[in-house]
Order: structure tokens, then C-alpha cells, then sequence
């Protein structure tokens, strides 16, 4: 069973699991399980999701109940008014606060490519970041003998594919368990020390306005319990809210 955050007769936010891909993908053919098929399932109806969720991310994922919910939804999407915040295990000690704004090239689909070719042109990216923590472990990554990490709060004002995971990279702060965008080194460390095998990478809060009543709405999603681990496991449990 999927965990509801949140549902009324229009919508429903649910707690995506990493590793849970949101719908069929020709990126990952041989996956058989989808959270919109999954969801369908368990309430017994259609359901529309209304953004994206990477496949390793996990956090609160919104649908819409019915096409003209999930159309509104989407507009509140383009207009940059779904206002997402995540929290992020990065490499390196970041700035206490700042902003990204480093447009990124999109990215298409398989099915996409035969008409536009692998890739579109930039598009503007802009992501907010907030400091809540550090830690300094003694273990040799690099050419360092200790290797620094951050717990970031996250918050896009774009919806760019993979914006991210592809800005923290360009900014060498690479979230942890990013196989694509980043750094094998550190990923294998968080395998070797905490039995985390998972992109570091969740969304624990959504504001938007109601569709239907326009009244301000809030869903919160708690960590899941292997992210919370890792962040126990650092200290920073308070930081996180956990």
C-alpha cells in the first residue's frame, strides 16, 4: 500500500518510495511496477499525476482524481506555483544559502528523440538552496584524508528533467547516491557505511492553492525510514525535523 499524505474528492498525495518509477518509461522497460498503476489499484480509480518524481527520489507525489483537477494542477505546475521543497545529502560543505541559475539543456525521452534528436535547447533553471547541516567524516575519498557533507534544503523555482540533481552537480555538490550526475566514490562510501544504496534526494513538503476552493494547502511528507537512517546516523535528525 502506497502511504496517503493527503485526499479529498479532487486530489491525493501519496509517499513515493525510491526506486518506485511515477509511470511506464521506455528508459527503464523492465520495470513492472508504477506508482500511478499501483495507486489506480488501491483506491479503485483513475488517477493523474500532476508532476514528477525521479525514479531513486522519494517524498510526496500529487495526483489529480479526475482530467479537469490534473489539467488546473498542471497549470499551477507551468506557472511555477507548485512550490516543492526537498531535502538533499550533498558532498562537500555548501554556502549556508544561495541560488543556481545555470540554464540546462532538456533532455527527451527515447520516444521524443526521433523527432527532435537527444537533445533541446537550454532552457532557464533556477533552484534555492538552504544549509541546515554538516558533518565531517574520517575517511579518505579523494586526495583528502576526511571527506565534508551537507544536509540542503531544496527548493526549484523551475521544473526542468533532473534540474536537481544536474545543478548540484554543476555546482560540485553532488547529491549522494546519484549514479547518473554523481560521484561513484561517495556513493560507495554511504554503501559501505550506512547500507544506503538510494539517491539522498526527497520531497517533504508541497504548497499550492487548491484547484477547487483556492484556499492555501500544505502537504508534508516525512523521510523515509533509509533516508532517515543515513540522517540519524549523521547527527542531523533534529536538522531534518525527524
Amino acid at each position: 500500500m502506497l502511504p496517503v499524505l493527503f485526499r479529498d474528492e479532487h486530489l491525493v498525495a501519496i509517499h513515493k518510495p525510491s526506486g518506485l518509477l511515477v509511470h511506464r518509461t521506455s528508459l527503464d522497460a523492465r520495470e513492472q511496477r508504477f506508482a500511478v498503476q499501483l495507486l489506480r489499484s488501491q483506491l479503485r480509480r483513475r488517477v493523474y499525476p500532476v508532476h514528477r518524481l525521479d525514479k531513486g527520489a522519494s517524498g510526496a507525489l500529487l495526483f489529480g482524481l479526475d482530467r479537469q483537477v490534473a489539467a488546473a494542477l498542471g497549470e499551477t505546475v507551468r506557472l511555477h506555483a507548485l512550490r516543492r521543497t526537498y531535502l538533499a545529502v550533498v558532498r562537500g560543505h555548501t554556502p549556508e544559502e544561495g541560488e543556481i541559475d545555470h540554464p540546462l539543456v532538456r533532455h527527451f525521452d527515447a520516444a521524443e528523440r526521433g523527432r527532435d534528436g537527444l537533445f533541446g535547447t537550454a532552457q532557464d533553471a533556477v533552484t534555492r538552496f538552504r544549509r541546515l547541516a554538516t558533518v565531517e567524516l574520517p575517511h579518505r575519498v579523494d586526495r583528502y584524508p576526511t571527506c565534508r557533507y551537507s544536509l540542503l534544503e531544496l527548493v526549484p523555482r523551475t521544473g526542468r528533467r533532473h534540474q536537481l540533481r544536474r545543478h548540484m552537480s554543476h555546482a560540485s555538490h553532488h547529491i549522494v547516491g546519484d549514479s547518473t550526475y554523481g560521484k561513484g566514490r561517495h556513493n560507495r562510501l554511504f554503501r559501505e557505511l550506512f547500507g544506503s544504496d538510494r539517491l539522498l534526494l526527497a520531497c517533504v513538503e508541497l504548497r499550492f492553492d487548491h484547484p477547487a476552493t483556492g484556499a492555501p494547502l500544505t502537504i508534508r511528507a516525512p523521510l523515509a525510514e533509509d533516508f532517515a537512517a543515513v540522517v540519524g546516523a549523521l547527527g542531523w535528525a533534529a536538522a531534518a525535523g525527524c
